[in-house]
């Protein structure tokens, strides 16, 4: 039964550059972090513990017998795993799990760690984790998840978390995965073989996207190395220079290079064109996501996701266009005196952008809408809770689940189907990809600040890296709030803001069970309704419908059992989610190699406790047939076999539950503020402008600058900004280079 595992997808016919989403030296030192055999014991067997070979019930279909019985060491995950902890994993904290790996393949360590359970009945009693018996690991493994100690969760939620993403993403030789018959998924979008046929009568526009010309773009002239004698590296002059491409540096370089100015883009990311999506989960995010999805705060208590790739998260996000909300804005004007906003050229600016994308609203046909909208809009009507309709920058009938791998059809309007299309058919412009940007360059000029010269990047074309320097009249930083700052202070910017008042966005989630509804639940468009969280304060919380594929299905579902989690597994098509988004209080910091730490504010976490109640209410009221939350303990209820007193009792029990300290996986698709702008530098990283206090003609232009955490879906905001922006950069231009 063993197979060839691997995380790659379909081959890249017309890549001309390589995807660098991680540590450029990953690679010259891939081989010298590699595990031991004794960590590799230790991994093996905590693999096979979470995705055990175990007895299926025995009125299961073959396809579900045979996952039960599928050990995860028997399609080669723990090897796969052994190549994040070996380099694609950056975490402060993986020296602790390595450690804890060695220390597990000792008979100490594993009592130090595992306690009583893990002793045998047997002279010498004492044994490795992989000695003990399959039983009492799962119970032991089931205690980590509860343990008093807090770095034990830890170990418990990086595990669980890599182990079943790793295992229900891997492919086997024809891109297929050993579980997906099991969970009733039918792997990438259905559509996309017919596409592929039909794409021979296609434009190349059409058939590759809008961008298909930086594919054409040659940068090995550019980037030969020079000769010994000339140290300076190979120079590409141009008006601006804007690193990044995402909903912030997209609207930038499309309206500069309208307006005629000779702009580059930087993007570390690849061009994933439409006929190059796989919209399989284990490669597209790989390719598309950064740090291929794992990143996670310090302590691990939230994953992170954020795009990395040509058109940024507006390439992989949900669609959803929600203005500014008027509370936010005003908020940011009286309390932050930010006299941009609630002007008329913010009020344009969302205008422009929403027109740009296309932006739609109204009710998607119901034959449009997923299993989990769906359901939110039955519970809540049930319920007399309101229920909104979310625009977005794709069609009404645009019913495609898999627009979190991208946009096969181009109907979502991300920047790298609008703006940056500006960009390169102005004739003004260039996209450099596969290229990381090392520092912003700038000089003493004799002024009272230091002046942006440029930004030193790095390209690696597959043998080694080589530097080149673009060199502008104007810097744009767009690298998301995540990357902004610590570009910032490797280029040697001191100001004491870069990298505080980080703000997530905490997301929570609850699941029903709808056993007989037709509908798939990875099917349908993913995010066009939503309901409230009401806060008196404007700190409240949205309650939407999430994109799940059996990966972060599985990283999210709880384990209490493998019988238990590989049962939950095989109803994945029938099991509808929905989250609770929090507006935070709460802020973190990102450090100067982009180590996150976020402490959630207790009023934060009761919100989304209170969402939590109101989810289980519209789950239950939908007509689920079991409802719970991922909170470790794995608690669930079947609302129509139980009385109202024994139904709230589950309600109030669950709604009690902490959130923090690694009792529930929470998440974060949004990042925003750890650059924030303001009225001085002593509060702020950039003015009103955009512009650096501490640096001239260094402008930011992405989510790390919104004042405070937004409180809903951020893209029209983040573009919205960048545009005014844009506007400003292009006065500060027009002294410097009249046209």
């Amino acid at each position: 039964m063993k197979q060839k595992a691997k995380r790659e997808g379909h081959a890249d016919p017309i890549k001309v550059a390589k995807n660098i989403t991680n540590d450029p030296i990953r690679v010259q030192t891939q081989l010298k972090k590699r595990l031991t055999a004794r960590e590799m014991e230790s991994m093996t067997s905590i693999c096979d513990t979470f995705v055990p070979s175990i007895d299926a019930p025995s009125e299961c279909n073959i396809s579900v017998q045979t996952f039960f019985q599928t050990a995860a060491s028997m399609v080669g995950t723990p090897e796969i795993l052994e190549g994040y902890f070996s380099g694609k994993l950056h975490h402060p904290l993986l020296w602790l799990l390595r450690t804890i790996l060695w220390l597990l393949s000792t008979w100490y360590g594993t009592f130090i760690l595992c306690g009583i359970k893990s002793l045998s009945s047997q002279f010498p009693y004492f044994q490795r984790f992989s000695q003990v018996e399959a039983k009492h690991r799962e119970e032991i493994v089931a205690n980590w998840s509860i343990s008093y100690f807090y770095h034990i969760r830890m170990l418990f939620r990086a595990m669980k978390f890599l182990v079943h993403l790793i295992f229900f993403t891997q492919l086997d030789e024809v891109n297929e995965n050993h579980a997906w018959k099991a969970l009733d998924y039918c792997g990438p979008d259905p559509g996309l073989a017919n596409q592929i046929q039909l794409s021979t009568s296609q434009s190349e526009a059409d058939r590759v996207g809008p961008l298909y010309p930086i594919q054409a773009c040659n940068l090995q002239p550019l980037l030969d190395p020079l000769p010994a004698q000339k140290p300076k590296p190979t120079t590409i002059t141009c008006d601006v220079v804007i690193i990044g491409s995402g909903a912030g540096g997209g609207v930038v370089a499309g309206a500069l290079a309208l307006a005629g100015y000779n702009v580059v883009v930087i993007e570390k990311g690849g061009y994933n064109a439409r006929s190059n999506l796989s919209l399989l989960e284990g490669p597209s995010l790989d390719q598309m996501y950064e740090g291929s999805g794992v990143v996670g705060t310090e302590d691990m208590s939230i994953v992170v996701l954020a795009g990395s790739t040509v058109g940024g998260g507006s390439a992989i996000n949900w669609s959803a266009c929600i203005r500014t909300p008027d509370n936010v804005i005003s908020e940011w004007r009286n309390e932050y005196g930010l006299d941009l906003f609630g002007s008329e050229a913010y009020a344009m600016a969302m205008d422009v952008v929403c027109e740009r994308m296309g932006v739609v609203t109204g009710k998607v046909p119901p034959e449009c809408e997923s299993l989990s909208t769906e359901v939110l809009r039955r519970g809540c009507n049930e319920l007399g809770y309101m229920v909104h309709d979310i625009p977005c920058n794709a069609p009404r009938n645009h019913n495609c689940g898999w627009c979190c791998f991208g946009c096969r059809h181009g109907l979502k309007k991300g920047t790298d189907e609008t703006w940056l299309v500006d960009l390169l058919e102005s004739g003004n412009g260039k996209i450099l990809t596969g290229c990381k940007a090392i520092r912003v360059v700038h000089e003493d000029r004799g002024h009272r600040r230091r002046v942006a010269a440029g930004v030193l990047c790095q390209y690696d074309d597959g043998t080694r890296d080589k530097t080149f320097l673009v060199e502008s009249k104007v810097t744009v930083v767009a690298c998301g709030a995540i990357n902004t700052p610590v570009l910032l202070k490797k280029s040697g910017l001191k100001n004491p803001n870069i990298g505080k008042h980080l703000h997530l966005h905490p997301v929570v989630m609850v699941w029903g069970q709808f056993p007989n509804c037709t509908k798939k639940s990875y099917e349908g468009a993913i995010l066009t309704a939503m309901t409230k969280v009401q806060s008196k304060d404007g700190y409240g919380a949205l309650i939407q419908t999430p994109a799940l594929h059996p990966g972060m299905f599985s990283a999210l579902t709880p384990w209490v059992s493998s019988a238990d989690f590989k049962h939950r597994m095989t109803r994945f098509s029938q099991t509808a989610h929905i989250f609770a988004l929090a507006r935070d209080r709460g802020s973190g910091t990102v450090d100067s190699s982009g180590y996150i730490r976020y402490n959630m504010d207790p009023r934060d976490e009761q919100i989304l406790q209170n969402g939590i109640e109101k989810m289980i209410r519209i789950m239950a009221a939908a007509g689920a047939e079991e409802v719970g939350t991922q909170h470790n303990k794995g608690d669930r209820i079947k609302p129509k076999s139980v009385n109202p007193h024994d139904f709230e009792k589950f309600v109030e029990m669950e709604k009690g539950k902490d959130i923090r300290g690694l009792r529930m996986p929470v998440c974060s698709a949004h990042q925003m503020g750890s650059c924030r702008m303001g009225v001085n530098e002593e509060t702020s990283v950039v003015d009103e402008r955009g512009e650096s206090w501490e640096i001239e003609g260094l402008y930011l232009a992405d989510s790390s600058i919104v004042p405070t955490a937004i409180g809903v879906n951020p893209m029209v905001t983040i573009q919205s900004i960048a545009y005014c922006v844009a506007q400003c950069i292009l006065e500060d231009l027009r002294r410097k280079i009249p046209i």
